[in-house]
């Protein structure tokens, strides 16, 4: 029989791993510390969504011309935030882009001319996942670019940028922040999550020592390009839920859209198929009711 002692030891143990099971769940990369909970999170999303439906409505209505860009530290939500504005809209008027590494033809390239050719059209929205900024950031930081081309860079991008609001577009630019402890949080979560562990790439974990690097970066990227006429707005992104309904909300209270969106349908009754008989079934392939 086990004494009283034993009986404490033994439900200590278990309290423990419950304790340890409920800290691993909560600090999971797609959850991490939030203050809402997920009710209230999927409430607002949903009401946030309902009015990104409405915009696209009035941006296609009266040709508007969108650009977004997501910017920030690697593991800062920008992809989640990004996914959460272009899901409930149609893809034929809001596009996401996410360029790769230039090829050699691109490099010898003005180093703007790839990204023009991702410009919105009238009636369109494009969310660049990364943009021209990398030239500030990681370009810069890791040394594939010259100090000399880092430099006409920064020159050169506010009269870019002047050139894009002048022409018509609304230029929205978010930088997302996240902590130190956070962002280290992530990554290690991604190393266990196989769902996530594409996330984590090599220049991720060359870049995980050089936080000092691109804070400096970062600082000096805002000096030159905080342009009264697309002005950066930082996204405080270590709660991952707030930040996503934060920047969203940002974005609709920035565009000055009315609800233009069509009444309800009412559908007239489908002609009956009086001339049609399906095939036997057993002439076909199904997929196997697996769920």
């Amino acid at each position: 029989m086990k004494t009283e002692n034993q009986n404490e030891s033994s439900l200590t143990k278990e309290l423990s791993k419950k304790e340890k099971f409920k800290l691993k769940v909560k600090t999971s990369e797609g959850e991490g510390s939030s203050k809402l909970s997920n009710k209230k999170y999927e409430k607002h999303l949903a009401n946030l969504q309902l009015e990104l439906v409405k915009m696209q409505y009035w941006v296609k209505h009266t040709g508007t011309k969108i650009v977004v860009l997501f910017e920030g530290r690697d593991a800062a939500g920008k992809g989640g935030t990004i996914k959460r504005i272009t899901e409930p809209l149609n893809p034929r008027g809001c596009r996401v882009v996410a360029l790769g590494t230039p090829n050699d033809h691109e490099k010898t390239q003005w180093y703007f001319q790839r990204y023009i050719n991702h410009l919105p059209g009238a009636g369109e929205i494009v969310c660049f996942d990364r943009s021209w900024y990398n030239r500030a950031g990681v370009e810069h930081v890791m040394g594939f670019c010259s100090d000399k081309q880092y430099e006409s860079f920064l020159q050169d991008c506010p009269e870019f940028e002047r050139m894009l609001v002048r022409s018509g577009i609304i230029l929205l630019k978010y930088w997302f922040s996240v902590s130190d402890d956070e962002q280290e949080r992530r990554f290690q979560s991604r190393t266990t999550d196989p769902a996530r562990r594409w996330k984590l790439s090599p220049m991720d974990l060359e870049s995980r020592d050089k936080w000092v690097e691109y804070s400096k970066a970062k600082d000096a990227m805002f000096s030159h390009t905080n342009i009264p006429e697309a002005p950066w707005f930082t996204v405080e992104a270590d709660d991952k839920k707030g930040a996503r309904l934060n920047c969203i909300h940002h974005f609709l209270s920035k565009i000055p859209y009315v609800d233009i969106t069509p009444p309800a349908l009412e559908l007239a009754k489908r002609k009956p198929a009086l001339d049609y008989v399906r095939p036997p079934r057993n002439e076909q392939f199904f997929i196997p009711r697996v769920y």
